[in-house]
């Protein structure tokens, strides 16, 4: 929960400080890359530590990525100038990339899946509270103290985490001699950042037909080619073919990556669309936010009462219904701006993606055993965040458009109408997601007392080296 709080009040906290950072530093045009920088970092790094996990176990990578976050925090916390805070931001997504993952890991290595029920409760209250008081809290930070708090906060937090692992984290886990896949690794990484690079930047810092769009997603594409050939022949390889042929890896993975997309085109089109429609200020247009950040955690911590009874893909159907209604409900209300009714669409789709989102994940991790987790909980996180990515990239072009034809971004009507074709696309998404969530294949529940040693696979499947 601590390790996991770290990345949840990192994801809200500084965004409100940001006007702040901005008045010392200058710099406008680039602080988009605040956010940006850290979420590539992240993305591209998540494959990579997830394998590791896998090989020299869970502690010396959660440990190393706890490190580098209080690095990136001193770090930011001492930046001269805005391209200093940008460089050490990445530092500092180069270690949530180690935590989020493989956090989530630990939780499927020490609980079966029915005490998973009652433990994802608690992890999920860690977002809960995160989306309510980094806001807030970085708000307090940078009107009365300084935007440099935002990031000195996390010293403590860091040290107190690294310390209760010390103490309490002594899950077994038997290393095993095996060459580590640098090829694989460099090749995968540099291929997910042009490639997120691109869709991030396509359309913002450059035009989606430039040159420097082509270049990234043309020289990704190539590098992605040649890191397929390589795996095949690796002997230990990032990401192994079994991934690509287990059919519930694969379906959870498009899960999550549909959870990104619906997830982005809220948080990041909800506040604009108030603050112009309704002349809401920015704390009453970021609670409506808040709304879904509180409806996801609380479905979350219900989730296992569900997927007990009835099952991984049915509790996962059910909460792509409620994201599908919630996203209709923004779509009617939008034609009306209004925050209270904005809120309860949020809330809706915020109980829909706590159905979806910890169950498919909790699926996929019990089909494998211990040595094959990681790379299960990587493959999961690295999907979302590229549907972030992609969502980010896809909307902001349709929304861009409709308020360019509609007079531009200082018409109130223009800007409605973006927001409606994004609400329009999100609702799309969500219903996609539903489909990918029918496609999800029955998992036994049962699991044994010691499950973090022994696998439960799918009832129609058993596992191989060549396809779990």
């Amino acid at each position: 929960m601590l390790s996991t709080f770290l990345i949840a009040i990192d994801s809200t906290i500084l965004a409100t400080a940001v006007p702040t950072i901005v008045d010392e530093f200058g710099g406008f045009e680039q602080f988009p890359w605040l956010f940006s920088i850290y979420t590539l970092a992240q993305a591209a790094s998540v494959p990579v530590y997830a394998k590791l996990s896998d090989i020299i176990g869970r502690r010396p990578v959660i440990y190393t990525g706890i490190v580098l976050f209080l690095i990136g925090s001193v770090l930011c916390a001492t930046a001269w100038n805005m391209t200093a805070l940008i460089a050490f931001r990445a530092v500092q997504g180069l270690g949530a990339g180690a935590i989020t993952p493989v956090a989530m890991t630990i939780a499927g290595d020490i609980y079966t899946v029915r005490e998973r029920a009652k433990a994802q409760g608690y992890l999920a209250s860690v977002w809960a509270f995160s989306a309510v008081a980094g806001p807030t809290i970085g708000g307090l930070f940078a009107q009365y103290l300084s935007w440099r708090w935002i990031f000195w906060i996390n010293v403590p937090l860091c040290l107190l985490a690294l310390w209760m692992l010390w103490r309490n984290y002594r899950q077994p886990f038997e290393r095993h001699r095996q060459r580590i896949d640098y090829a694989g690794a460099v090749l995968l990484t540099a291929a997910l950042v042009l490639i997120v690079l691109a869709l991030l930047e396509g359309g913002n810092a450059w035009a989606w037909l430039s040159w420097q769009s082509l270049a990234a997603f043309g020289i990704g594409a190539l590098l992605l080619v040649v890191f397929a050939f390589v795996e095949r022949r690796a002997e230990d390889p990032i990401l192994a073919p079994w991934v690509f042929s287990s059919r519930i890896v694969v379906s959870t993975s498009v899960v999550a990556l549909l959870v990104g997309v619906v997830l982005i085109g809220l948080v990041s089109f909800v506040p604009t669309f108030l603050q112009s429609t309704t002349g809401a200020v920015p704390v009453a247009a970021g609670l409506a936010v808040a709304a879904l950040t509180l409806g996801w955690p609380l479905s979350a911590a219900l989730a296992g009462r569900f997927y007990l009874r009835i099952g991984f893909r049915a509790t996962t159907l059910i909460g792509s219904t409620l994201a599908i209604l919630g996203a209709a409900l923004l779509v009617v209300f939008a034609l009306s701006p209004s925050i209270a009714l904005t809120a309860v669409g949020c809330f809706v789709v915020g109980l829909g993606l706590g159905l979806v989102a910890a169950p498919s994940l909790i699926a996929a991790q019990s089909s494998v055993g211990m040595r094959r987790r990681g790379v299960v909980s990587g493959t999961n996180m690295l999907a979302r965040s590229v549907g972030s990515a992609v969502g980010v990239a896809v909307f902001g072009a349709i929304a861009n458009a409709l308020i360019a034809s509609k007079g531009g971004a200082d018409v109130p009507a223009a800007i409605q109408s973006g927001s409606i074709a994004v609400f329009i696309g999100v609702a799309v998404s969500a219903l996609v997601m539903l489909l990918a969530c029918a496609f999800i294949p029955p998992v036994r529940i049962e699991e044994p007392e010691n499950a973090g040693e022994r696998e439960t696979v799918p009832s129609s499947e058993s596992e191989t080296d060549a396809a779990p």
